[in-house]
């Protein structure tokens, strides 16, 4: 872009971050994010989730988490894209414990959390002898799906 006298903006910098995330280039996504702030340009949601993505896609879920807080921070409220990509972080992590309290903190928003995000929390709950909680996100799913 600079090549052609063209100044990368917001939108450029998070097409790039998603990019990374689609290629699976997570230190390549957190470097564009970085530079992001550097030239003074503000990420946003979309920027910070496609960051979050991409550390889920690269097992990084101390990163994944970082970048969360980041956005709390300076003050975006995270999407359900962006938890259900922490929660799945801790997931590949095996932090059941955090990916536990990040789905409490969703339904607390209200946010609409994806079945696949109650399975991966259940599924870990399990792996690490909690079978109660397993169980009683398997009933949530329950009455979620049936309404009853």
């Amino acid at each position: 872009m600079r090549e052609v006298k063209l100044e990368p903006d917001v939108i450029s910098y998070s097409a790039g971050v998603s990019a990374c995330e689609k290629g699976k280039q997570w230190h390549r996504a957190l470097a564009l994010l970085s530079k992001m702030r550097e030239v003074k340009l503000e990420p946003t949601v979309i920027s910070y989730s496609a960051g979050i993505s991409a550390c889920e896609k690269g097992e990084e879920w101390q990163r994944a988490l970082m970048l969360l807080s980041e956005m709390r921070k300076v003050k975006l409220e995270p999407s359900v894209i962006s938890y259900n990509a922490v929660v799945n972080a801790c997931g590949k992590g095996g932090q059941w414990q955090l990916a536990l309290s990040m789905l409490r903190t969703m339904r607390l928003r209200k946010l609409n959390v994806d079945f696949n995000v109650y399975g991966v929390t259940a599924s870990m709950c399990e792996q690490g002898g909690k079978c109660s909680q397993a169980l009683s996100l398997f009933r949530e799913v329950y009455v979620l799906l049936t309404g009853g």
